[in-house]
Parts: C-alpha cells; structure tokens; sequence
C-alpha cells in the first residue's frame, strides 16, 4: 500500500502520464502546456462515430430482408464493432509509443527526487488503464449499448446477459491489442543495447501501423453462415484475431440462431474463444513482464548507456546527402528542411503513413475485387476501381502530408528563416507548394502509375495520369489556403483544428470521388471529351493557384511561427470620430 506521501506523487506522475501524448514543449503559449483539450476531440470524435453507430442501431429494421441476410448483417456489425475497437486501441498504443516507457528525461529528473520505482510503475499502469477504458467507452459508449440490446439478443437470453458479454468481449479485445504492443516493445528493450533498440523501435512502432491498418482493411470478411461454415475458411477464421472475440462474444452470448439457416455448430465458437482466452493470458503475463524489468531494470540501464550515436555523413541516405535546388535561396531552403525533417522524424512518418495506408488499402482493396475469368464484370468497373483508389491515395498524402507539416518538430529553426528573409506570406506558401509536390503529389502519382499501368491503354492511361495531377495541384492549393507556416517550426495548439467533421467529410469525399470515377471512365474512350477534360482541370488549377497566390499577397500578416488562440473579445469594427472602439 502507498502512505500519503506515495499517494501525492501517484496522482501527479499519473496525470503526467496520462496527459504526455504530445511533447509540451511544442505546444503553443496559449496552449499553456494543456493538451485536455486536444484528448476531449479525439474521444469527442470516437462518441460521434458511436451516435453515428447507435443511430443507424435504432432504425436498423430488417423485416425486408431474408433471414440469411439479416443474421449475416447483425454478425457483420458484431465483428465491426470489435475489429473497429481493435484498431483504436491499436493507434493509440502507437501513437504513446514513446511515452509508455521512461525516457532518459524521465529518468534523470525524477532520478534524484524521493520516487519510488513502485510508485512509478503504478502510476504508468493506472494511467495506460484509464487511457485504454476511456477509447474502448468513448468508441462504444452509445453503439454497445443501443446494438447489443435491440438486434443481439438471443432467443433464450436476456438483456444483460449479451450487454455483459459484449463490453466483457470488447474490453477483452482491447486489452490483447495493448498488452502484445506493450509486450514486443518490452521485449525488444530487454534484449537490445538502449541504442539499437532506439534504431528499431522506430522500425517496430512504423510495421506496427501498417500491420493494424493492413488487418482492419484487408481481413477476410467471412460473417455468412455458408461462408463461416465452409471447410476452406476454417483455417482462415482460426488466424484471425478479431474472430477469436468475436467468438468470445458469440460463447459468452449464446449464438444468434435463426430457423431455416444454417447455424454454426458450438465448437466452432468455444475453439474461437478458447484461442481468445489463450491469446489474452500470454499477452497480458508478456506486457506485465516487460512493464516490471522496464520500472525496475531498464530505469539502470537508460542512464548507464548512451543514446542514437550521431550518424557520419557517409551513413545518411542519400537523399539526406545530396538533394537539388528547388528555386530560391529560401525555397530550397525550406524544401531541404522538410525533406530531411519528414527523414528523421518517426513522429511524423508515422502520421503520414496513417493516411497512406488508407489510400495504400483502397487501391489493393479494389485492386482484388476484379473476379479471374469472365464472371467478374465489365473491364469498365474494374478500371473505374483503380481511378477511384488513385484519386482517393492522391486526396489522402496531400492531405496527409499538410497535417504533418503543421506538428512541430524544430522550434528553434523559426530563428533561421526568420534570418534569411522568408516572411512574406506569399513566398511561405509557395515553399509549402513545392514541398507539397516533392513529398506528396509525386510518390502518389508514381504509385498510381504503377498501379494503372498493366490495365490500362496507353492513351487512356496518359490521360488519367495528367488529370491526376492537375486534380493534385488543385488540392495542394486548397489545402495551403490561409496555411502561413513554415514545415514543421510553428508550435502547435491542440484542439484547434475542426476534426469533429472529418468522418462527415470522409463520406461526403467518397461520394464525390466514386461519382468523378464514373464520370471519368464515361469521358476516356473519346479523345476529344478526354482533351476538354484535360482544359477544363487545367483552367480550374490555374484559376485555384492564382486565387490562392492573390489572397497570400494581400495577406498583412507575413509568416506565423506560432499557433494563437482566438481573442476572446471580438472586434466590430466599428469607428466613432476617426478613432477605432
């Protein structure tokens, strides 16, 4: 048990802990070194996609639907909802990656003061309990409530008896995920000497991502009775771990059985949930192991062993060694700086690859749903797949990419362009356009090609590729409008942005793009409709790139090197005698 002096320290290191996602010391002053406010979006986004979830829960009415198709959507929403807080619990273990262990930091400060290690690791433990329970109650808080009540209850259970067994298979599941995170980045700082563990825990935290984004997109998706019951998918259910507690869920519940389908025999589900239950015990005793060598063993080791010895310039990648001019003095400049930023940077990479994963998943997604033979469809439909995947990987590293350079990573560099004359708001957008197109626009439209070449005539596949870009040149102007920061030196004030309205927009993207798809591939065949289409994108990146250039000029206050919180008088405006009120 802790005394009072121990209960004093616990509840401040675990507010430390707790609220140590983002370094503080690129945050804003107006942030005040508080980021609740950037946690209180995230779980306000998780409680808005929960509504979006329970809404839909309670106009759900399946009397127009045969009894394979309803119980086939009921246990496609059930693996939904488990697979969907899988991958939550899996990003946020990500994203704390490096702060669920001490640092060198953490270590040399609170080293010398009367802490003890016990009281650290309680206060880590209690902290990464009260982040996992708040993503999985934020994610479904509303839908495991509404879903499970109205649509899973079996024949011969009750209420809260399937409500217990869903938040039991969902907890359940979230815990494996942050326990095996937990346990391979333990592990590999026990067996590593501190400064090779740094090098690959950059490389662990980055396949980590990609492993969580590939699982969600690209598992099978096998909730049909005659597709669960099929001989050559039992091994392919048995390998996957979003199945095992959705099998936990069905065991804890009672299966859903409908008369006249087929119903999944119990051992089936008792095999699934046994593998669950397996699965939980071994990464839950790894993630306890690893917590308790790294709090009472690995504290000894970070102060006695050095960190990441700078690398020589004959080591650097090449792209770090040398790398051509882009214009000016100052545009180079602020192109080389980001380039080499986004090179060392693991923070950074990491976003980015979140949203080219995303875009990555959609073109390997529809890049399989074209059949083998001739009962696939219309070559059509599958060529306007991969133009809706290259648009939508194109939208998602544009986008991607003006998030990252919006996270701070060098304060001090303000100082440098400051020096070398670069406050001018125009010239600080057209060094975020460049970088734009060097570090977004041209690897997805390389992928793209890559993609599209096999499938597509010459004609048709050149026309698509210049109407890739000029809808890329389109977007880098919309998304550096009234952006008058320089890559990565602007601190950052969380909560700021309007991520409360990404899933709305995300919906409203897709749509536009499926119907730009259709209306492409209705254009392509003829070559005179694919040159006016290829005149009109030109006029509107033309007209876009001179709207935007204008509106920078006229722009009073030049570059902005930190991120302000809005006054909380507002100005009218208004004059009296000559003078402003």
């Amino acid at each position: 048990m802790l005394n009072v002096n121990e209960k004093l320290q616990f509840k401040a290191l675990y507010r430390q802990f707790l609220f140590r996602m983002v370094d503080l010391e690129l945050l804003s002053s107006s942030a005040q070194g508080d980021i609740s406010k950037l946690l209180g979006q995230i779980a306000g986004m998780l409680i808005f996609f929960s509504t979006m979830l329970s809404l839909g829960g309670m106009l759900f009415d399946g009397r127009g639907m045969t009894r394979l198709e309803f119980l086939t959507t009921l246990w496609s929403i059930q693996h939904f909802l488990i697979s969907t807080t899988m991958l939550v619990v899996g990003m946020f273990a990500i994203l704390s990656w490096d702060t669920t262990f001490p640092d060198r930091r953490d270590v040399l400060i609170l080293a010398p003061l009367p802490v003890r290690p016990r009281t650290l690791f309680f206060a880590k433990v209690a902290a990464l309990g009260a982040a996992l329970g708040t993503g999985v109650a934020s994610l479904n808080g509303l839908a495991g409530l509404v879903w499970p009540a109205l649509h899973f209850v079996p024949p011969d259970g009750n209420v809260l008896r399937t409500l217990l067994a869903y938040w039991v298979s969902v907890s359940a599941a979230g815990i494996f995920v942050m326990c095996c995170v937990l346990s391979v980045q333990g592990l590999a700082a026990e067996l590593l000497p501190r400064r090779h563990f740094l090098r690959v825990s950059a490389i662990l935290q980055l396949g980590a991502l990609c492993l969580f984004l590939a699982g969600y997109f690209l598992e099978p998706s096998l909730e049909s009775p005659p597709l669960l019951l099929d001989p050559a998918n039992q091994h392919r259910v048995l390998q996957v771990p979003t199945y095992w507690f959705w099998g936990l869920f069905q065991t804890l519940n009672g299966p859903l059985n409908l008369p006249g389908v087929p119903a999944a025999p119990r051992e089936l589900w008792s095999g699934l949930a046994a593998r669950a239950l397996l699965a939980l015990a071994i990464s839950v005793t790894g993630s306890a192991t690893a917590f308790v060598l790294a709090y009472f063993r690995t504290i000894r080791r970070i102060v006695e062993e050095p960190d990441i010895v700078p690398g020589s310039r004959a080591s650097a990648p090449f792209g770090s060694r040398w790398l051509p001019r882009f214009g000016s003095s100052p545009m180079t400049a602020v192109v080389q700086f980001s380039i080499r930023t986004l090179l060392r940077s693991r923070q950074h990479r990491l976003l980015l690859v979140f949203f080219l994963g995303i875009g990555l998943s959609f073109l390997v997604l529809l890049a399989h749903s074209r059949p083998p033979g001739d009962q696939l469809g219309p070559e059509e439909l599958y060529q306007a797949a991969l133009i809706v995947s290259s648009l939508v990987m194109m939208c998602c590293m544009v986008v991607g990419m003006r998030v990252v350079f919006s996270r701070p990573l060098e304060i001090r560099a303000n100082w440098i362009f400051r020096i070398a004359g670069l406050s001018a708001a125009a010239d600080c957008q057209a060094a975020c356009r460049r970088s734009l197109f060097v570090l977004a626009v041209l690897p997805a439209w390389a992928i793209s090609a890559a993609a599209l070449l096999p499938d597509f005539p010459w004609r048709m596949f050149a026309t698509h590729l210049v109407a890739l870009a000029l809808l890329a040149s389109i977007a880098v102007e919309a998304t550096i409008y009234n952006f008058r920061k320089i890559p990565f030196t602007c601190t950052y004030l969380p909560g700021k942005s309007r991520a409360n309205f990404l899933i709305l927009a995300g919906y409203g993207f897709l749509t536009v793009i499926f119907q730009a798809a259709q209306f492409e591939m209705t254009l392509l065949p003829s070559a005179v409709k694919s040159a006016e289409l290829i005149m009109a994108l030109a006029a509107a990146a033309a007209l876009a790139y001179r709207y935007s250039r204008e509106q920078a000029k006229l722009d009073p206050e030049g570059v902005q090197f930190e991120d302000k919180a809005p006054d909380v008088i507002l100005r009218l405006g208004l004059n009296r005698d000559g003078a402003p009120v």
